[in-house]
C-alpha cells in the first residue's frame, strides 16, 4: 500500500468516527494484529484527536473487559479473529457505544442494545477528505497498557508531543531516510513495535509486516526478498534466530542496521548477533513504555569497547544515575536510572499513586539500577524489583542470567528469588537448553564465574519460558 492509500482510508474511517460522535480526547480501543488495517485504524484515531488504546492481541475475556472499562473506551475497532472474546467482554462496558469490526456477519453484535455496530468494509468506501480536527501537541495521543507491580496493567499516557519528539530523536541517531525499509515482527501495540511504524512513516520509508515469526525461516526469506535495510527485535527474537533458524545461510546485502531493545541481552549474545549480521551495525538500545520508547543507545562503533553498556542518552533526553532525591551519584556508584525529556509520559491513567511514585523531582524513575563508567557510558546492573536478597546480600538476577547464558547450548534463562527459611530468599534458575546439560556441569561452570553466595540453590530445566507477545519473560508466572 502507498502512503496515499493509507491516508485516504484513514481519513474515511476518521470521518465515520466523527459522525458517530467520537470527539477529541475520547478513547478508541484497537484490538487488531499487525496489518494494513491496523495502520489505517491507528492513524484514523489520531487524525480526529481521539486517543488510541492499543490492546494486546493475546487478551482474555476478563482482561479485555477490565481494560475497556478502565480506559473508558467509547469505541472499539477489531476483526473476526477476536469475535469470541469480544462478544463476551463487551456486554457490561457502559461507556462503549460503537464497534467497527472487519467481519461480514454482525447480527449478534447488532442485538446488543447499547452498541452501534458496523463493518470496516462499509466504512472504508467514502469520505476520503481530511477530517480536519484541530489538536495541539499536548493532547493525549495514546494509552499504552503495560504490566504493573500490583498485577493490574498500568495505562501509560503518551501525548502527541511525547511520541513525535521521541520519533524525531530515533530518526536522528539511526539516520533514517525515505530509502530505509524496516522488517517488523514486533506487534504494533507494543511500544517498540509502535516506534518502528512511526519512525519510518515520519521519514517516508517503508514498513514490511510479517506475522509468521513462529516460522523464523519464513521471516528470513521475507527479509531477503523485500530487501530490508533494518531489523529490530527483543532478546528472545535474536535467540530464536540464532538457535532455531537458518540465519547462517543468509546474507542480507541491503541490511544497514539491526536494533535490540525490550530487555537486557547478555554481552555474550550481543557478540554473536553483531558477528552474524556484520557488516550491518548493531544498535543496543534502552527505553521504556513511559518514555514513548527510547532513552538511550550505544553507538555501534563503541560496541567492542563497551559490551553490556546501554550507551548514552538519545538526542533531546537526559539520562543519568541518581539517588532517591534525584541527585546524580558519583561515577561508578550504583543508583537508579532517571530521565527527563519531552518524551516522558504524562502519567498513568487513573493511577495517581503510581504516577507520583515514578514521576518525582521533575524526573522519571525507571526502576532500573545502573552505574556510569569513566567515559560516561551507562550500564544497567539490575532492577529494583529484580533484586534477590540472600541473607544480607542484595544480588542482581541479571548478573546470574548473563553468566548462565555464556554456557554453550543454553538458549534462555530466568533467575528469581524463592522463599528460604534460613536466608529469607534463595536463588532459583530456570534454564532452557538445546542439548542436555547436567546440574553438576552448570554448577561447576558457575564456580569459576560467580562467588558462592550468587550460585543458584535450585535449577529447573524447561522446554520454554513464559513470555508476553512482545517477547519479555514473565517472571511473575515463574514465581
Amino acid at each position: 500500500m502507498t502512503y496515499g492509500d493509507i491516508d485516504a482510508l484513514s481519513n474515511s474511517l476518521g470521518n465515520y468516527l466523527k459522525r458517530q460522535g467520537i470527539l477529541r480526547g475520547d478513547r478508541v480501543a484497537l484490538l487488531y494484529e499487525n496489518s494494513f488495517n491496523y495502520i489505517i485504524c491507528y492513524y484514523a484515531i489520531l487524525k480526529i484527536g481521539a486517543v488510541t488504546v492499543a490492546l494486546n492481541t493475546e487478551t482474555t475475556v476478563d482482561s479485555l473487559h477490565y481494560l475497556l472499562n478502565d480506559s473508558g473506551a467509547k469505541a472499539i475497532i477489531s476483526n473476526q479473529r477476536f469475535y469470541k472474546v469480544l462478544i463476551k467482554a463487551i456486554t457490561n462496558v457502559p461507556a462503549l457505544k460503537l464497534m467497527v469490526i472487519d467481519q461480514d456477519d454482525i447480527d449478534e453484535l447488532k442485538s446488543i442494545a447499547h452498541l452501534e455496530c458496523t463493518t470496516l468494509n462499509d466504512v472504508l468506501e467514502h469520505d476520503f477528505h481530511n477530517p480536519d480536527v484541530r489538536c495541539i501537541d499536548a493532547d493525549l495521543a495514546s494509552i499504552v497498557y503495560t504490566s504493573g507491580s500490583t498485577g493490574k496493567p498500568k495505562g501509560v499516557m503518551l501525548s502527541h508531543l511525547n511520541v513525535v519528539t521521541n520519533t524525531k530523536s530515533i530518526i536522528e541517531y539511526l539516520q533514517l531516510t525515505r530509502d530505509d525499509r524496516i522488517m517488523v515482527v514486533l506487534p504494533f501495540y507494543y511500544i517498540y513495535g509502535k516506534s518502528l511504524l512511526n519512525t519510518h512513516f515520519y521519514a517516508g520509508g517503508s514498513v514490511v509486516i510479517d506475522n509468521r515469526f513462529a516460522y523464523p525461516n519464513v521471516i528470513l526469506k521475507t527479509m531477503a526478498e523485500t530487501e530490508i535495510t533494518g531489523f529490530s527485535g527483543v532478546p528472545s527474537t535474536f535467540m530464536i534466530l540464532l538457535h532455531r533458524s537458518a540465519l547462517n545461510s543468509y546474507k542480507f546485502a541491503t541490511l544497514r542496521y539491526v536494533t535490540q531493545a525490550g530487555g537486557a541481552m547478555a554481552p555474550h549474545i550481543q557478540k554473536q548477533v553483531a558477528n552474524i549480521f556484520h557488516p550491518a551495525k548493531l544498535y543496543i538500545m534502552y527505553g521504556a513504555t513511559e518514555a514513548s520508547a527510547r532513552l538511550s543507545y550505544l553507538n555501534p562503533d563503541m560496541l567492542p569497547q563497551k559490551w553490556g553498556s546501554i550507551g548514552k542518552a538519545i538526542p533531546n533526553v537526559d539520562l543519568f544515575v541518581a539517588d532517591e532525591s534525584g541527585i546524580e551519584v558519583d561515577q561508578g556508584d550504583v543508583g537508579e536510572l532517571v530521565a527527563r525529556g519531552s518524551n516522558i509520559m504524562n502519567g498513568y491513567w487513573n493511577d495517581p499513586d503510581e504516577t507520583n511514585r515514578v514521576l518525582r523531582h521533575g524526573l522519571y524513575y525507571t526502576g532500573d539500577l545502573g552505574k556510569m563508567d569513566e567515559d560516561g557510558f551507562l550500564y544497567v546492573v539490575g532492577r529494583k524489583k529484580d533484586m534477590i536478597k540472600v541473607g544480607g546480600e542484595r544480588i542482581s538476577a541479571k548478573e546470574i542470567e548473563e553468566v548462565i547464558l555464556e554456557l554453550e547450548y543454553v538458549t534462555e534463562t530466568a533467575v528469581i528469588g524463592v522463599p528460604d527459611e534460613l536466608l529469607g530468599e534463595a536463588i532459583k534458575a530456570f534454564i532452557v537448553c538445546g542439548n542436555s546439560l547436567s546440574e553438576d556441569e552448570i554448577k561447576l561452570y558457575l564456580q569459576d564465574k560467580l562467588p558462592t553466595f550468587k550460585h543458584p540453590k535450585y535449577l529447573e530445566f524447561c522446554n520454554s519460558l513464559p513470555k508476553n507477545k512482545s517477547g519479555k519473560i514473565l517472571k511473575s508466572q515463574l514465581e
